[in-house]
C-alpha cells in the first residue's frame, strides 16, 4: 500500500481562553493550531498552504518548515494507548495527515510528488506547549517528544495543487540512515550522542535552523533546558 495523504488541514490563527482564568491552561492565547480539512483540491507554496497560517512565525512556516506532516498511526497512539480519546486528527496543527508512513519511516531528504507539488523532509517538529494547552493534556509535548511521534516539516522543492486522497509518489532518498525517529532520539535522548549529533550537522538536506540548533548545542556541550519549550505558559 501506498504513502496516502488522508486529509489536509488548514487554518489561521484564532485567540481563545479567557484572560482572567486562574488556571493558566484556561488563559487567552492565539495560535493556528485549530485548523480545518480541506475538501478538493489546494495549493501547496513555497511558505505555507492556501488558507493557512502560523500565529508563531518565529518558530513554525517560512520555506524550511512549509508544511507540517504527522502519521494517522500516531493518533491511534494517543487515543487507544493512552487514553486521549479528544486527540482527534487534525488535532496536532498537522497540514497533511499521512497514512502508512511514521517517525521510524520517513528521512530528512525523502523527496516525494504528491499531486503536483513536490516536497522534502526538511526536520523533525520540536513539540511546542501548544498541543497540551489545546487538549489540557499538561505534559502533551513531553510525551510527544518521549514516545518520537512528532511529526515533521517539509519543504516544497515544486509548488502546485494536492488533494486528499492522492498518494505519495517518492522521488528520492539520499538521507535513509536519518529518519526522523534517529533524529529526534539524537536531539531528545537522554544520553547525548556528540559523534552522531556532529554527523548529523553534516547532513546537507538537514534545515539550517536545525543544523545551528544542533551545532551550538555541540559548542555547549550540553542539553538546553526545554521547559520554557514544552510547559512554557502552561505552568
Amino acid at each position: 500500500m501506498g504513502i496516502l495523504l488522508k486529509s489536509v488541514f488548514v487554518g489561521f490563527p484564532k485567540t481563545v481562553g479567557n484572560k482572567e482564568a486562574a488556571n493558566p491552561m484556561d488563559r487567552e492565547w492565539t495560535s493556528a493550531i485549530f485548523k480545518e480539512p480541506v475538501e478538493g483540491p489546494i495549493r501547496v507554496g513555497t511558505t505555507n498552504l492556501t488558507g493557512d497560517g502560523q500565529g508563531d512565525q518565529e518558530h513554525h512556516g517560512g520555506p524550511e518548515k512549509a508544511v507540517l506532516g504527522y502519521s494517522l498511526e500516531n493518533y491511534t497512539y494517543w487515543q487507544k494507548e493512552l487514553g486521549f480519546t479528544q486527540v482527534l486528527p487534525g488535532g496536532m496543527g498537522e497540514n497533511f495527515l499521512m497514512a502508512t508512513i511514521n517517525e521510524e519511516t520517513i528521512a530528512i531528504g525523502d523527496t516525494f510528488q504528491i499531486g503536483e507539488a513536490v516536497v522534502q523532509v526538511s526536520q523533525p517538529r520540536q513539540p511546542c506547549w501548544k498541543p497540551a494547552r489545546r487538549f489540557k493534556i499538561k505534559n502533551l509535548a513531553l510525551l510527544m517528544q518521549n514516545t518520537g511521534k512528532t511529526g515533521w516539516y517539509f519543504r516544497v522543492i515544486k509548488e502546485g495543487l494536492v488533494e486528499a486522497g492522492q498518494t505519495f509518489t517518492l522521488i528520492d532518498r539520499p538521507f535513509p540512515q536519518w529518519t526522523i525517529a534517529k533524529c529526534n532520539q539524537i536531539l531528545h535522548g537522554k544520553e547525548q550522542n556528540f559523534a552522531e549529533m556532529r554527523e548529523l550537522t553534516q547532513c546537507e538536506l538537514l534545515a539550517p535552523g536545525m543544523r545551528s540548533t544542533l551545532e551550538k548545542r555541540l559548542e555547549k556541550g550540553e542539553a538546553p533546558d526545554i521547559r520554557s519549550r514544552v510547559f512554557g505558559p502552561n505552568e
